[in-house]
């Protein structure tokens, strides 16, 4: 690969991730004045801003910050893929733009599971933007597999439900379009 698109590529999912991670903290209503919660809407803030004044929002969910993440996405696979072809570029979008909300889940969940075993500060700006992140996915979880002896298992199952969700949209994409 060239490696300017490889910089390119790296860059423009950065970014799209911010995005996304922006509009999953409104989503579950994360602390703004949250120090990694304002980082996130400073870096995301300049194109965004102009956006919500012509796009609103629906149901919490703020669409503008999600159509600009879309659309880095899709400019990310116009440069990286070097085509042109709309119907690939809006499906390979949608696929890159749900595998990546559930690698933030994932890599969240991961990484406060990881950090549970060294008894981190609860009042930690990180440990309590990743409690806000993952606790919308772990509560159902954590309902059907209470902890049992004081280890909580289900991180692991929402780990192997995020992997199993990501490998059913793969196959189902693979027996639809082939390859």
């Amino acid at each position: 690969m060239n490696p300017f698109v490889f910089l390119i590529d790296i860059l423009l999912q950065l970014y799209a991730t911010a995005l996304l991670i922006r509009v999953i903290l409104q989503w579950v209503r994360a602390d703004f004045y949250n120090p990694v919660s304002q980082f996130i809407v400073k870096i995301t803030n300049p194109p965004v801003k102009p956006l919500r004044k012509i796009i609103p929002g629906f149901w919490g969910i703020d669409i503008a910050t999600l159509l600009l993440a879309a659309f880095v996405i899709a400019f990310k696979t116009a440069v990286v893929h070097s085509t042109l072809a709309i119907d690939f570029i809006i499906l390979k979008t949608i696929i890159e733009s749900i595998d990546l909300i559930l690698n933030i889940f994932l890599y969240a969940i991961i990484i406060q599971a990881i950090l549970s075993w060294v008894n981190p500060d609860p009042y930690n700006p990180v440990v309590q933007l990743l409690h806000n992140l993952t606790h919308p996915v772990l509560k159902h979880f954590r309902k059907l597999l209470p902890p049992i002896s004081g280890f909580d298992l289900s991180p692991i199952f929402a780990i192997i439900a995020i992997l199993f969700v990501q490998q059913t949209i793969h196959y189902l994409i693979r027996m639809v379009f082939g390859g």
